[in-house]
């Protein structure tokens, strides 16, 4: 059986309620600007992802977390029994090593976990979309707010910021994000939910 079986066979249940409902957070409802983009960031949170592997609906859900600088990326994906993966991206290659596995090296991490996971992590557009920032499909630069929440990405990604919530220095930051992307052309169907604990 494969890891991804595994995984989705024992994580479906165990997070997937935490996920489901979220209140927004303080300055939802506010006009509240969102914090500006740090190159240095972290954070944590919970993820739902549901896509297809060779035809066939897969659901996963578990932890993670997310350290950010700007010339490394570490990021943790972990089950309430097991780290699943951890991942490491530099300028020069991204490394994910799984469990009783020899690391997996690439240039590219997106082609990279979804061979190895079954899905594909949008780590260049998480970049962005966990402080509240995209790149919208005209190219132009997007900026998340109550008001203004939802848009399509230069990459295809239809994005929704839920709610938000107020980061230690007050400032406006997500706190769920949904992203889906079609299974046209060559991308797979997939459908990400994010929910954040927090930023430091």
């Amino acid at each position: 059986m494969h890891l991804h079986h595994i995984i989705a066979a024992g994580l479906c249940a165990a997070l997937l309620g935490g996920c489901a409902t979220v209140a927004p957070g303080p300055g939802a409802g506010t006009a509240a600007p969102i914090a500006a983009y740090r190159d240095h960031f972290d954070t944590a949170g919970r993820l739902s992802v549901n896509y297809k592997h060779n035809g066939t609906p897969e659901s996963l859900t578990g932890k993670f977390t997310w350290v950010q600088t700007p010339s490394r990326l570490d990021v943790t994906l972990s089950s309430p029994m097991a780290t699943i993966a951890t991942i490491t991206v530099t300028p020069q290659s991204a490394t994910l090593v799984q469990a009783d596995k020899a690391p997996k090296v690439a240039a590219d991490l997106e082609s990279l976990t979804a061979a190895s996971l079954g899905w594909t992590l949008p780590v260049s557009g998480l970049r962005d979309w966990l402080q509240g920032y995209a790149t919208a499909a005209d190219g132009s630069r997007f900026t998340a707010s109550a008001a203004a929440n939802t848009l399509t990405t230069r990459d295809g990604w239809r994005l929704r910021f839920v709610s938000f919530q107020n980061d230690a220095a007050g400032k406006l930051v997500p706190k769920r994000i949904d992203a889906e992307r079609d299974g046209a052309g060559n991308t797979e169907e997939l459908a990400i939910r994010i929910v954040l604990d927090g930023q430091g």
